[in-house]
């Protein structure tokens, strides 16, 4: 069982910068994929960022350029930086992990086994 821990949320002004952090209390052996979610009040979650053992990062469409996910696999732990951010980034994101591999054709949809309980983010 994978547990999540995320933090670094916070208010942030309109263009400003915030890290997310994301620490697992371990990782499987074998492939994995984590990512990044968001959700804003009266809105769907939305997939941000995600980053598997292999392969390149993936990012949405709407915080490429952006953001920046990555990892530190002695700390177990997953980063997003948020630079130049704007209001409608505002939500609470969360941390998700999967035993399956990050593949640009599913990594967006939310079907990961464990979830962090979130942190909130606040772009005024």
């Amino acid at each position: 069982h994978v547990q999540l821990v995320e933090s670094g949320g916070g208010s942030v002004p309109t263009g400003g910068s915030l890290r997310l952090s994301c620490e697992a209390s371990t990782l499987p052996k074998s492939n994995y994929c984590m990512a990044w979610f968001r959700q804003a009040p009266g809105k769907e979650q939305e997939a941000v960022a995600g980053l598997g053992r292999y392969g390149s990062p993936l990012y949405s469409n709407s915080v490429k350029d952006r953001f920046t996910i990555s990892r530190d696999n002695a700390k177990k732990s997953l980063y997003l930086q948020l630079n130049n951010v704007r209001p409608e980034d505002t939500g609470m994101y969360f941390c998700a992990a999967t035993g399956n591999g990050c593949y640009s054709g599913s990594w967006a949809q939310p079907s990961y086994s464990y979830w962090g309980q979130g942190t909130q983010v606040t772009v005024s």
